[in-house]
């Protein structure tokens, strides 16, 4: 199967929990928007979307095309990647919750990104600072410790502290969780080394998902893209508290 994989080309995005999962399955696929010429970058992108005047045409990227087939939504695209690829677990009940996992990221990753753009995405962060100032006290204080709790609890459902949260193997809402992490570091570095020690089994997640070869070495190449402040995670000191 060829992937080709649509999404903005300088900000890791949500697009990059599409990229992980492609990595960690080891599979070949074509990032169009950092590709150069006619067929990628930008333009090939926004040529795609005006040209798909079908039904199931995406709303907006990421997106990916695999075969005939255009998929949107990353919660979506990795649900189709998952047992495609090994990385669910082989029963209905383990995708289930797998995919059960990747919708509360992705509520979470809507919450961290209306941090710093609490009015509209349309606005500069400097137009609506104050509003982001006063948002980020409860977001600091209340939501990551809710959302974590979670998630380090899911890590230790049946009484025991598990490897991965869908058991002994790791899937897709795994390598999701290892962004997560890394973004919410770089965008609040002060509250997460406050935080952390409460959380002492995702962070071994974190660190177990870096040091698997296929991830390594995506992470030492060019093609990872470096957190920035146009992405989802964005650094503003006054918004680490």
């Amino acid at each position: 199967m060829r992937y080709e994989l649509y999404y903005w080309p300088s900000i890791p995005g949500r697009g990059e929990f599409v990229r992980l999962a492609l990595e960690e399955a080891g599979v070949t696929y074509i990032d169009v928007a950092r590709r150069s010429g006619r067929s990628g970058g930008v333009p090939a992108m926004e040529r795609f979307l005006d040209d798909a005047k079908l039904a199931g045409a995406p709303f907006a990227p990421p997106f990916l095309r695999a075969g005939k087939l255009i998929i949107a939504q990353t919660a979506n695209i990795l649900l189709y990647l998952g047992p495609r690829h090994d990385l669910v677990p082989r029963s209905e009940a383990g995708r289930v919750w797998v995919n059960q996992l990747q919708l509360t990221i992705a509520d979470f990753v809507v919450e961290i990104h209306d941090v710093h753009h609490p009015i509209a995405a349309s606005l500069y962060y400097e137009q609506q600072k104050e509003e982001a100032r006063r948002r980020s006290k409860y977001f600091r204080t209340e939501r990551i410790p809710k959302f974590l709790s979670y998630f380090e609890q899911a890590l230790s459902a049946g009484g025991r502290r598990r490897h991965y949260l869908a058991g002994a193997t790791r899937s897709y809402a795994d390598l999701s969780m290892f962004q997560l992490v890394a973004g919410l570091r770089y965008a609040f570095p002060r509250t997460m080394q406050e935080l952390e020690p409460d959380c002492p089994g995702l962070v071994g997640l974190h660190d177990r998902i870096a040091e698997r070869p296929n991830i390594a070495a995506y992470l030492a190449s060019p093609r990872r893209i470096a957190f920035n402040q146009d992405g989802i995670f964005r650094y503003y000191p006054e918004l680490d508290g």
